[in-house]
């Protein structure tokens, strides 16, 4: 019997010519050079037990668990004694026994599972690893029936924070050093090791530095036993009384399959999916524990509507009317801030809301700093792409050059972080970021820095092509921050089309392209269409099966919120959006105190729910269906987790209630409608508008001082989609500002030293860094940490800040 290894799906293909024919248990297979022996037996459903191995890790026999016999077939590629097949590659005429035809390698393992147990504690009933540990399974396939040692077993004092959510249990490890690989060859984060030799070695953490790393979790996930385990799901259910459904990450646009296990109609866990195109099998820490937002005490569960100027529960029906009625009396005049968070089908029921039930194109979902420039952008680089023609997770790992402008991907996608350094490991892929200071990311990935000041990326970009380092061969990464640089995106694009350089826009938020492609912007209708565009308009109105759609440019999200302010727009209806998303919150907040009428579609109170006139409380993520469409434009489904007897209300039912009480269909009331809608209406095929060589407005920085601010959120802050889960905040970075040695000494400033940053919107103190190769008269704080924020503050990249009291 032969079998190419080529069909299966963990074997890499290779040329014809690279192949070797090795037999395995009889059974011949063909299988590119260098393949180890393990995957060879995978190749045609040989299962050798393992504890070490790992297919995205290296590999190192740690655990010896998976030796075979490899006799001399005459041709000399014989061993005397038993192998462990984790490292041993494949050869020409290799003749491989497993423990399926040798007694050999059935005694050496059942010695290796023997060896291990002698120190392994029995506590299978209380250990959170039970029912889905290797370590119960192998010894109940490949082990003896009992064992045979009567000795005392080696203890420890018990658990050991690794970090602030990763304990250690070290009498369970089996020191296969999973956990160390995956630090020191993944995340790039070695702050665990093994420590000790021989009986007393052990899993053990650098003194002086915690295990705080954002893709922690996996270490916890690939551990073979119940060694490494979470804070927050210690003990908490066992493994076989969870109900498991896979989903797709809500919280950036890296779009990582998700394992979402539940139990009680309560989220007990999420584990990292295993998809290779996109996480492979890792994701980050905000994706796997950050799941709590909107539990707690302030999750909104019944509408509730303004009556004497306080808000009061109220049922549906007296909510709907109330609605209805602020919306008829405030006709077209209305604006709709959906926010970039929402699934693919609600972001397109917003957009049909706004234009086949309102009348108005006044929709955008850009709550946060945007430009003219950037819409324009969208338009013609990003809108209405299909997932054939962008760049995906693949070409990253392919590419020559990859250049990074306003974008730290390790805070902004992380799985785009881990697809870059596992590139620059094993390929020597080039990262080149464009930046003030080499970011801990950037450090990981041997980037090479740019040094370049907020605002000045456009004439770097420039540069840069002038001295040959933008090619065919060169992936442009732009992340949302570009857009306050002038010129920078448009650059980016003209250089993508004068070089065959490829580009690809990266927004933080998940639902930021779906946002798009639905149509959430003022000057685009679903599927990238312009609104410009007659054809465009009767192609989407004859879908819907309306009259006309409104012609005229709609409102952005800033200008929306100035028009409520003025009191041209009438009323507003939100989803999911914080004042301190926005450029400038302390306008928001004004113009929501002001505005004459205020729908808030959330699932839990917040600032705009508060001051909202009527507050519709909408199902969680995992409570309902949807789609989420990642920075590749792939298409991630959001499956219902935790299934009620009476389905919840989610965004589509709300605006389909609305919408039927306006005398008007949206056409759809659920996620899987509401998708056979948006494939209905298709890509647009027509012509784009091209950028113009410095398109839009440019975007003014506010405030006054010598200093140009650098910022960006990182990760892990104190966010609404952070809160409820202080295990997981307790490993965010310590929130400092960051200066050059030569800007520290003109200024007077010295490393620890609490400093006052004068923002565009008050002041922040904060502990300054001294940062080695920083740009000089720049300084950083984040965007989106501490008590008081940045963000908070009105204050993005490029603004002019100085610093206040002593140092100044």
């Amino acid at each position: 019997m032969s079998v190419d290894a080529k069909t299966d799906p963990k074997t890499e293909v290779a040329p014809r010519e690279d192949l070797i024919t090795v037999t395995i248990d009889g059974i011949e297979v063909s299988v590119p050079k260098g393949t180890l022996a393990i995957r060879a037996a995978e190749a045609v459903g040989i299962d050798i037990p393992r504890f070490c191995d790992h297919p995205l890790l290296d590999p190192v026999g740690a655990c010896r668990q998976c030796m075979v016999e490899i006799p001399d077939a005459g041709n000399g590629r014989g061993f005397p004694k038993p192998q462990a097949s984790c490292t041993i590659e494949c050869a020409q005429g290799m003749v491989i026994n497993t423990q399926q035809t040798s007694a050999v390698a059935k005694k050496a393992q059942e010695g290796m599972l023997e060896f291990l147990l002698i120190n392994h504690p029995l506590d299978c009933p209380i250990c959170d690893k039970g029912g889905e540990c290797p370590l119960q399974n192998q010894s109940l396939t490949h082990g003896y029936g009992e064992s045979r040692y009567e000795g005392v077993k080696r203890t420890f004092p018990k658990p050991v924070n690794i970090s602030a959510q990763v304990l250690l249990d070290r009498e369970r490890c089996v020191l296969c050093a999973r956990c160390t690989r995956f630090s020191e060859q993944i995340s790039g984060d070695p702050f665990i090791a093994l420590v000790e030799r021989g009986a007393l070695q052990q899993v053990g953490s650098y003194a002086e530095h915690p295990y705080d790393s954002y893709f922690s979790g996996n270490v916890i996930q690939i551990c073979p036993v119940g060694a490494l385990t979470s804070v927050s799901y210690r003990f908490q259910s066992r493994p076989f009384d969870l109900v498991s459904t896979t989903t797709t990450c809500e919280h950036c646009a890296a779009g990582c399959e998700l394992r979402t296990d539940h139990r009680h109609y309560q989220v007990k866990r999420r584990l990292a999916g295993n998809q290779p195109e996109v996480n492979e099998e890792w994701n980050c820490d905000k994706g796997r524990f950050a799941f709590t937002s909107a539990r707690g005490d302030d999750r909104l569960t019944t509408p509730l509507v303004r009556r004497d100027g306080v808000l009061v529960k109220a049922s549906w029906h007296e909510a709907i009317d109330a609605a209805v009625h602020g919306l008829q009396a405030a006709g077209q005049q209305v604006g709709v801030l959906p926010g970039g968070r929402l699934t693919l089908e609600a972001a397109y029921a917003y957009g049909r809301f706004a234009r086949a039930v309102l009348g108005t194109n006044n929709i955008d979902y850009r709550s946060r700093p945007h430009t003219t420039e950037e819409g324009q952008f969208l338009a013609s680089n990003v809108a209405g792409r299909r997932f054939d023609d962008t760049v995906h997770y693949a070409d990253l790992e392919s590419a020559k050059r990859v250049v990074l402008v306003g974008f730290e991907p390790e805070d902004e996608s992380p799985i785009v972080f881990l697809r870059l350094r596992k590139a620059n490991r094993k390929k020597k892929l080039e990262v080149v970021t464009l930046a003030p200071f080499a970011s801990r990311g950037s450090v990981k990935l041997n980037a090479r820095l740019v040094h370049t000041v907020p605002g000045t990326e456009a004439s770097v970009l420039t540069t840069l092509r002038d001295e040959g380092q933008i090619d065919a061969e060169t992936i442009i990464l732009v992340g949302e921050r570009a857009a306050y640089a002038q010129g920078a995106l448009t650059t980016a694009a003209q250089l993508a089309l004068e070089t065959g350089a490829r580009l690809a826009w990266i927004p933080r938020r998940a639902g930021e392209v779906g946002a798009i492609e639905a149509g959430c912007l003022p000057n685009l209708l679903p599927g990238g269409r312009p609104l410009a565009d007659a054809s465009a308009r009767v192609d989407v109105a004859t879908s819907w099966g309306v009259e006309s759609l409104p012609a005229e440019v709609g409102l952005d999200a800033d200008a929306i919120v100035a028009a409520t302010a003025s009191g041209a727009l009438k009323a507003l209806v939100t989803a999911g959006i914080e004042p301190e998303d926005f450029r400038d919150p302390q306008a928001v907040r004004e113009a929501l105190d002001g505005a004459g009428f205020v729908i808030s579609i959330e699932n839990r109170l917040s600032e705009v729910s508060q001051r909202a006139d009527v507050v519709f409380p909408v199902a969680l993520i995992e409570e309902h269906a949807g789609t989420f469409l990642n920075w590749e434009h792939r298409r991630g489904r959001v499956n219902t987790v935790i299934r009620h007897q009476v389905a919840p209300m989610t965004d589509i039912r709300v605006l389909a209630a609305l919408a039927d009480a306006l005398g008007t269909d949206l056409g759809f009331r659920g996620s899987r409608d509401a998708l056979a809608s948006i494939d209905e209406l298709g890509t647009w095929d027509g012509e784009r508008a091209p950028l113009a060589a410095q398109s839009g407005e440019p975007y003014a920085p506010a405030g006054e001082g010598d200093l140009v601010l650098a910022t960006w959120r990182e990760l892990l802050d104190n966010s609404a989609a952070n809160d409820n889960e202080p295990d997981l905040m307790a490993t965010a970075p310590q929130t400092v500002a960051k200066l050059s040695p030569a800007t520290a000494a003109r200024l007077g400033a010295t490393p620890g030293q609490q400093v006052g940053v004068a923002l565009p919107g008050g002041e922040l103190a904060l502990p300054l860094e001294i940062v080695a190769g920083m740009a000089d008269d720049v300084i950083w704080v984040p965007l989106h940490s501490g008590t008081t924020t940045a963000s908070a503050l009105g204050a993005v990249a490029g603004d002019r800040v100085r610093l206040v009291g002593g140092a100044a």
